[in-house]
């Protein structure tokens, strides 16, 4: 016989006391159990503990929070009323107008300060006048109105007929007098417990609605350091005097003292000014010196991003509430509904100022290089997607790896190809040359319609303007390829020279920004540039453009792993860089689950009539030429000299990287290989057909 548990212990497995079934007549010996008895605390330590998680509750920390809006409100409160009534407001603003150079304003405060002082004198002579009037004018204003109430009690006498009305007047007034003193009788108890909440709700309104504005609470909020330092023009100047630049402490010793085009202003998650630097400084010497800087302000490294302001001789700096990177993205904002538009950008991520930045696609196309590992996969991905959400777009992915990052993308991609053969290389190349012929086309198309770009009425009317995006991960392995890469560099610059209005967008990532791996031409015609962390300023440069590390744009100052995920970009703002958290769709290589494989299947639900989707369009034919071929019909009966060869063969295939980069030596070289003979006259070689046809006829012998 069985038995079976009464119950269920607290982690829901099996126990509890064990039954014997009906019907049985043996007892059950319960099983003994080895262990250790833990006393629970008791007293003091019972209280302490149980206060340590009152303390440390969220809602204790709310009600904290809101507790504190109180003396917060009492101090705006009287901050206000003490400038109402003192000179500290135009102090205050003179020593602004004074810090930014702006002479004129300090003339038209110091104006104001002395209508003020001649106003708040007259106010004080007034308060000694005034009561000794009133004093004075109390009597006749009282017999003015008993000669008023006479008056109106003889009229009522008069009229009625009767001298006893005389007194009526006095009367009402002395009723109305006891009915006003019953009701403040009876409300002063209630007026005066009231007073006091009352007060306290105005100061705890008060204090919220300057917190909110003020970014008081924020820190706390963010997990940040309540104690950093909150940043003022003050202390960015003493910021600066103590970096270790001798002619900023020279200066600074001398009396210079910065102008600020820029007060410290809030900005999203931070603070950001612009301000000037005296001879012998410029904002490159700054941007050095940024961890100290950063050190000065009590800030992380990262928190602190000194540059090249346009105003020529300033400086412009954002500073994060301390501890605000730390935190990671927020969700993809379309990973569970909504759509993309590529004409007006792409969800990317967010900045530290807590803004939702996209990535413009049309219009623009697209570098992402850094170090492995470091987010770069992540951020074509995140585009990818964003693009696939666009109902009209047609999305092609090249990647020159056997990686599966893209696979769950492929029911609604156009063309995917991966993998480091030949064949794919091939391809890609082959599909530069279809889109830089196709961007010819579209410029034909446009003309016809009168139209100028692709905009999205137009590719919703024209199938056969549709937007294109088209991605070549790890880019080092297409463009460093011995035989296509030059061809696919040529291609790819070309291709984005023109495609702008077209509605063809380039996305490339890669690890090395070295020409091998990625043109510098295309780097330099490229809108958007995102860099994650890199070692050296040559490849932050080439990434970012040339001169990116001077000016103070330096990913080599993200922090490799912890700041994973996170890269400075150009192009997606006004600003002249931005510091984006991408936003980061889930994949676990382990188990195979993808966060994009719901958001791709919702995709092609909602894909336009007529949009290539599940990698339908076939790898593209590899060509294949011969040499003796393409010279046996580019030639005639004549000789011909070898370089006038390589111009036929290039007229004949001018998308065939063999002959683009082929010289008259190598072009010798070949023939010989063949077993063709040339001739040299006179320095130059030459190529006699008959010598050529041989050769074939002989080929041909040997295949039979």
């Amino acid at each position: 016989m069985t038995s079976e548990p009464t119950g269920r212990d607290e982690d829901g497995s099996p126990g509890g006391e064990l039954v014997p079934f009906p019907g049985t007549d043996y007892e059950i010996e319960p099983d003994v159990l080895e262990g250790e008895i833990v006393d629970e605390p008791t007293g003091p330590r019972r209280v302490i503990q149980a206060a340590r998680v009152v303390v440390q509750h969220e809602h204790t920390k709310r009600a904290g929070r809101h507790l504190g809006y109180i003396p917060l409100g009492a101090a705006v409160v009287g901050k206000r009323l003490w400038d109402s009534r003192t000179t500290s407001r135009y102090e205050r603003w003179m020593r602004m107008a004074e810090a930014t150079g702006e002479l004129e304003k300090v003339l038209e405060v110091e104006k104001r300060l002395a209508d003020f002082r001649k106003d708040r004198h007259q106010r004080r002579m007034d308060t000694i006048k005034v009561p000794a009037e009133l004093l004075l004018m109390i009597p006749k204003m009282a017999l003015g109105f008993l000669i008023v109430l006479a008056a109106f009690g003889t009229l009522l006498a008069v009229a009625t007929r009767h001298i006893a009305e005389v007194a009526v007047p006095f009367k009402v007034v002395a009723r109305i007098a006891e009915i006003v003193a019953i009701v403040f009788s009876v409300a002063w108890g209630p007026i005066l417990l009231a007073i006091p909440w009352i007060a306290a709700g105005a100061l705890w309104w008060t204090g919220r609605g300057y917190a909110a504005a003020s970014g008081w609470t924020e820190a706390g909020k963010d997990g940040g350091d309540e104690g950093a330092l909150v940043v003022t023009a003050d202390t960015i100047v003493l910021a600066l005097q103590n970096l270790r630049i001798p002619e900023l402490r020279k200066a600074a010793k001398d009396g210079w003292k910065p102008v600020f085009h820029t007060l410290p202003v809030r900005d999203g998650r931070g603070y950001s000014a612009v301000f000037t630097v005296p001879l012998g400084v410029t904002p490159e010497m700054i941007a050095d010196q940024r961890p100290v800087l950063a050190r000065n302000l009590h800030r992380a490294e990262i928190e602190v991003w000194p540059s090249a302001a346009e105003r020529s001789g300033a400086v412009s700096v954002w500073i994060a509430d301390s501890g605000v990177l730390s935190k990671p993205a927020p969700e993809y904002p379309l990973l569970h509904e909504g759509t993309a538009d590529v004409f007006k950008g792409v969800p990317g991520g967010v900045s530290p100022r807590g803004d939702q930045l996209a990535v413009p696609i049309v219009g623009n196309n697209f570098v992402v290089g850094g170090q492995m590992g470091q987010g770069k996969s992540n951020a074509c991905r995140v585009v990818i997607l964003g693009c696939a959400l666009d109902p009209l777009a047609e999305l092609d992915v090249f990647v020159f790896a056997n990686n599966g990052d893209f696979d769950a993308y492929q029911p609604r991609l156009a063309r995917y190809h991966k993998g480091v053969e030949d064949d794919t290389i091939a391809a890609a190349v082959n599909r530069l040359s279809e889109l830089y012929e196709e961007v010819g086309r579209r410029e034909g198309r446009l003309a016809e319609l009168g139209a100028k770009k692709v905009t999205r009425q137009l590719a919703q009317q024209h199938a056969d303007l549709r937007p294109v995006v088209a991605l070549f991960s790890e880019c080092h392995e297409l463009f460093g390829h011995d035989e296509h890469g030059a061809l696919a560099a040529e291609l790819a610059t070309k291709t984005a020279k023109r495609a702008r209005k077209t509605a063809i967008t380039l996305l490339f990532d890669t690890q090395s920004s070295r020409k091998e791996a990625i043109p510098p031409k295309l780097v330099e015609l490229v809108s958007v540039n995102a860099c994650f962390y890199v070692k050296t300023w040559r490849s932050n440069d080439g990434f970012l453009g040339d001169g990116s590390f001077a000016a103070g744009i330096r990913a080599t100052e993200l922090r490799p792993g912890r700041d994973r995920g996170t890269s400075l970009i150009t192009g997606v703002s006004e600003a002249q860089f931005e510091l984006l958290r991408w936003y980061f769709v889930e994949v676990d290589d382990d188990t195979g689950f993808d966060a994009a494989a719901d958001v791709i299947a919702r995709a092609v639900g909602r894909v336009a009539s007529g949009t290539p989707v599940g990698a339908s369009v076939p790898l593209a034919a590899i060509e294949v030429r011969d040499l003796l071929d393409d010279l046996d019909q580019v030639t005639g009966d004549d000789r011909v000299k070898l370089r006038d060869a390589v111009g036929l063969l290039r007229g004949l295939a001018p998308t065939w990287s063999a002959y683009r980069n082929m010289t008259a030596t190598q072009l010798r070289a070949d023939l010989a290989a063949e077993g063709v003979r040339t001739v040299n006259t006179s320095g130059t070689p030459w190529l006699d057909p008959a010598d050529l046809r041989r050769a074939l006829a002989g080929r041909e012998i040997g295949d039979e």
